[in-house]
C-alpha cells in the first residue's frame, strides 16, 4: 500500500472516529444536562452559583471534545475521508489496527465504567496513563495487550464486586488497583533502559491526576469522583486540617 493509500485511510478513519466522537459528546453533555446550573433547583433545594456547579468541568471537557470532533470531520471530508470511508479502503481490515482499537476501547471501558465512579481518581487514572503510555509507545502489541490485562482487571473488579453506590466507598478496591498499578510500574521500570519516555511515566502518572483532583477539588470547589477515596481522602484531610489553617490563622 503506498502513502496515498495510506492516507486515504486514515483519513476515512478520521471521518468514522470524528462520528463516533460527536455522538459521544451530545451524550454526555445531554446527561451534564441534569445538573443543576446558574441557581437551578432540585427537590427544594436551591443550586449553587454557577461557577460552583458541578456541571461546569464536564460541559467544558464535553463541549471542547465535540468542537475538536467537528474540526477532525471537517478535514476528513476535505482531504476525501467521506469519500472513501464506505468504500474497501476506508473499512479495509487490518489486524494490527483492529487490536489497537480493541484494546484502547476496553481499557477505556474499564476506566469509565468500572473504576472512576469506585475507585480512588489518582490510582485509577495513574494506571490508565501507565497502561496507556507504556501500551502504545512504539507501537508493541503486546504491551498493549498487557496494559489492557491490567487496567481491565482493576475495572472488572470494581464493578463485580463493588456494584451498587452504597459500596463505592470501599477500599479494597483502591487496594487491588494500586497493587496492579505498582506491578504494571515495576515491569515499565524493568524495560525502561534506554528509552527515556518510559522513565518518566510514573512522574507523570503521579503528577497529572494529583494536580488535577486538587485543582478540581480546591481550585474550582468542583466535586472529584470517588471523593472519599484512598488516597484523595488522604489528601483532603491534610488540606483542611493541616494546611489550610495556616494562612487562615
Amino acid at each position: 500500500m503506498d502513502n496515498s493509500d495510506d492516507r486515504a485511510v486514515l483519513r476515512a478513519r478520521d471521518f468514522w472516529a470524528s462520528l463516533g466522537l460527536i455522538v459521544l459528546s451530545i451524550f454526555f453533555l445531554w446527561k451534564t444536562s441534569d445538573i443543576p446550573l446558574f441557581g437551578g433547583n432540585r427537590a427544594g433545594v436551591s443550586g449553587a452559583d454557577w461557577y460552583n456547579s458541578a456541571a461546569i468541568v464536564p460541559l467544558g471537557i464535553f463541549s471542547g471534545m465535540l468542537v475538536l470532533s467537528f474540526v477532525l470531520l471537517s478535514i476528513a471530508i476535505k482531504e476525501g475521508g467521506a469519500k472513501h470511508a464506505l468504500t474497501s479502503v476506508g473499512i479495509g481490515w487490518n489486524k494490527v489496527e483492529a487490536l489497537r482499537f480493541s484494546t484502547i476501547g476496553i481499557i477505556m471501558l474499564a476506566y469509565i465504567v468500572g473504576l472512576v465512579p469506585r475507585v480512588d481518581f489518582i490510582l485509577c487514572s495513574g494506571l490508565l496513563i501507565t497502561a496507556l503510555i507504556y501500551g502504545y509507545h512504539g507501537g508493541h502489541a503486546r504491551r498493549s495487550v498487557i496494559s489492557t490485562i491490567f487496567v481491565g482487571l482493576a475495572g472488572l473488579f470494581a464493578f463485580a464486586f463493588y456494584l451498587p453506590q452504597s459500596q463505592w466507598s470501599a477500599h479494597v478496591d483502591d487496594w487491588v488497583t494500586l497493587i496492579l498499578w505498582a506491578v504494571l510500574s515495576i515491569l515499565v521500570w524493568l524495560q525502561s533502559k534506554g528509552d527515556r519516555v518510559l522513565r518518566i511515566i510514573p512522574v507523570i502518572a503521579i503528577t497529572a491526576p494529583v494536580f488535577l483532583v486538587c485543582a478540581m477539588a480546591f481550585g474550582f470547589r468542583q466535586n472529584v469522583p470517588a471523593r472519599t477515596g484512598l488516597v484523595f481522602k488522604q489528601i483532603e484531610y491534610h488540606y483542611y486540617v493541616t494546611l489550610r489553617p495556616i494562612w487562615r490563622n
